[in-house]
């Protein structure tokens, strides 16, 4: 199961074992069961202080699954129901270190937060090999599950349990179930969970927040535009903050990043790491999980912006930098949102193992739907690709490749009008023949939107200049209508909406925002 290079790398990490581990198996006669006796025995051949014991688990409902458990504290244990490898390998690896008494990179107060919680909490996750999300949902409840006896987590590969899927109507990954309860679909942080379980998180953080003195530049965002901008700021020995509803945005729902120049390929959740890991290499104060509501420009030249959050709290700054970003556009049709994660889905990688065998509809003839297409023609048994012009934007490379495969269909000058199911799921697309005017019904079982972006702009309408499809207008400095406040990004006129694009703009709104510090005076602070 394992080649030589994770054998060794695999090896190197079970010598940070401090408790010895028992991996508890139930084994059915299926060729998965096989693939993972072999694959444990493997595992537990590296170190001394790993063991199988296929009886202890032997009762177990689902088949292939195994334990990882501390030997003598059977509480501090994770689960994982199939074969964690690909995207999961890293989880299996966390997970028998976590176990093993190997201490988290968390936040000392996140970890202390998630050992405070009181009543048990039964943590189950449906999610996919080839999910880039998922990790970071696994690996947080499998640290939740060492650090609290009261938290159990069982990770289940939806591709292998098919009739739990269909049972718990599960149309998306990673989908989390808490108590026998739906608790959450979608890349939720650690941070994320332990907030919507401790009640009290929200009010103990604006309170924090609001404590703070002013930067000299905030910026609100913290994707590729938001990390770049604050890296140029915090080398310039200046005080800097971040406002961030998610560290990464949008790059974490990036599959396969390929024209990144100098990185021949990545992913969107190792770039988003990446970034954080830079930013947080300098003095840069990051406040996590926050969103903001509004914007007051400064009393005086040289004053105090004034940023208020979602959560209450209001933070100051100089000079402010926007890199808000954009996410995924919506049709906007009745019955999106009622299926929305039943049927109604954004990433084909993610979510496409989970239509395996049905027919499916892909909402957009640009590059992102032909790309979206093409993935999807691989795992579903036909896919429908609708576009609303009379012909297709994509690439002519994609759309030759799209036209040679034989489970795929392309309407052009369709306008969807409706997502149709039957309350538990999509059952088919209704569209409009642009040319006859005639309404159609398209037969499928999913419906992929992709449709390009909407900037994150809502909350500065009236504040600042907005263009008619709501970008933030900047000028070649980034500069906005207000001042001391600048942008940069996918959420603002840019012509290119593209990561490399987005930190360069990033960087030229952070030397802007210094430009701006070192031409006004910085204002009295009250008391002085």
């Amino acid at each position: 199961m394992l080649d030589a290079q994770l054998t060794a790398q695999l090896k190197t990490y079970l010598e940070n074992l401090v408790h010895p581990v028992v991996l508890s198996a139930n084994f059915d006669d299926g060729p998965k069961s096989a693939e993972l006796a072999q694959l444990l025995d493997e595992i537990a051949a590296l170190s001394d202080k790993v063991t199988v014991d296929a009886e202890r688990g032997a009762h177990g409902d689902r088949r292939p699954s195994f334990t990882i458990e501390r030997e003598g504290a059977p509480d501090v244990a994770a689960t994982f129901a199939g074969l964690p490898m690909g995207h999961e390998f890293t989880s299996l690896v966390l997970a028998l270190l976590h176990v093993g008494g190997h201490p988290s990179n968390a936040a000392v107060e996140v970890i202390e937060q998630v050992a405070a919680l009181e009543g048990e909490h039964v943590f189950e996750t449906y999610m996919s090999l080839s999910c880039q999300n998922c990790p970071d949902v696994v690996q947080a409840l499998n640290l939740m599950s060492t650090i609290n006896p009261g938290i159990s987590h069982t990770a289940i590969d939806g591709g292998l349990f098919q009739d739990e899927v269909e049972s718990r109507k599960v149309m998306a990954v990673p989908t989390v179930f808490l108590n026998g309860e739906l608790f959450g679909q979608g890349r939720m942080t650690l941070e994320e969970i332990v907030g919507k379980l401790d009640t009290g998180a929200a009010q103990r953080t604006a309170d924090e927040i609001a404590a703070k003195e002013p930067f000299e530049v905030l910026v609100v965002g913290g994707g590729p535009g938001g990390a770049a901008a604050a890296i140029y700021a915090a080398r310039k020995g200046i005080r800097t903050g971040v406002v961030s509803e998610r560290f990464g945005g949008q790059v974490l729902d990036t599959m396969a990043i390929e024209n990144f120049v100098s990185v021949t390929h990545t992913e969107g959740p190792k770039m988003a790491a990446a970034l954080e890991e830079h930013v947080r290499q300098y003095e840069v104060d990051v406040m996590d999980l926050q969103r903001a509501r509004s914007i007051k420009p400064a009393d005086e030249p040289g004053g105090h912006v004034t940023v208020e959050l979602e959560n209450g709290a209001q933070v100051r700054g100089r000079s402010v930098v926007l890199a808000t970003g954009a996410r995924w556009r919506n049709l906007g049709v009745p019955g999106e949102a009622e299926y929305r994660n039943k049927g109604v889905t954004y990433c084909p990688h993610c979510d496409g193992p989970l239509f395996k065998g049905k027919a499916v509809a892909v909402i957009g003839g640009g590059n992102s739907g032909a790309e979206a297409a093409i993935d999807l023609a691989g795992v579903v048994a036909h896919v429908t690709l609708v576009e609303f012009d009379p012909q297709l934007r994509a690439d002519e490379v994609l759309q030759r490749k799209l036209r040679s495969l034989p489970n795929v269909d392309i309407l052009v000058g369709a306008r969807t009008t409706e997502v149709v199911g039957d309350g538990d799921g999509v059952t088919g697309l209704r569209y409009e023949d642009r040319e006859s005017g005639d309404v159609r019904d398209l037969a499928v079982e999913g419906v992929f939107v992709q449709i390009g972006l909407l900037p994150n702009t809502e909350w500065l309408a009236g504040s600042v200049d907005l263009s008619d499809r709501g970008e933030i207008v900047i000028d070649d400095r980034g500069q906005t209508s207000m001042p001391g406040v600048f942008a940069a990004g996918d959420c603002t006129t840019v012509p290119y909406k593209q990561i490399v694009i987005a930190m360069g703009g990033g960087a030229t709104a952070g030397l802007s925002a210094f430009d701006h510090l070192i031409r006004t005076s910085a204002p009295a602070l009250v008391g002085t």
